[in-house]
């Protein structure tokens, strides 16, 4: 059963005393896909060449080939670059840190706050990274 919701999950998990079978009961409840995959689909949808998205993302070819073939994992700072390098919408955002177990972007932090109007509106990584030096908040790069 797939339409559980995640507290529901929880509520399960911390009431099952066998981890076994709370694994077996919500096998169709795991999340399949890998944040390569989401990472792959973006790509593929943003239609840029790795080179233009490396340029975009602000960091080099190599260690973006390196993330898209499994060899580095990046961190969740360069997964946002990334996102934004690839013209991600702030759903795509939060999907891929949410799978790749980094914090959602948070509204009620400033400087997440200051990349997802970034995100919002569209804006290009040296855009947000001049929002946050302006606000003296750490840049993605």
């Amino acid at each position: 059963m797939t339409d559980k919701t995640t507290d529901e999950l929880q509520q399960e998990l911390m009431e099952q005393p066998n981890l076994k079978a709370y694994l077996s009961d919500n096998q169709s409840c795991f999340l399949e896909r890998d944040t390569l995959d989401l990472l792959e689909d973006l790509r593929v949808c943003c239609g840029l060449s790795k080179a233009a998205i490396a340029r975009r993302s602000g960091m080099s070819e190599v260690y973006l080939h390196q993330v898209f073939s499994g060899r580095r994992n990046p961190s969740r700072d360069r997964l946002l670059a990334l996102c934004i390098g690839m013209s991600a919408s702030l759903e795509e955002t939060q999907q891929v840190l949410k799978q790749a177990a980094y914090a959602q972007l948070y509204p009620r932090l400033r400087r997440d706050a200051i990349i997802i109007h970034g995100l919002i509106h569209h804006r290009q990584l040296s855009e947000i990274n001049e929002a946050l030096f302006g606000e003296n908040e750490k840049t993605l790069s």
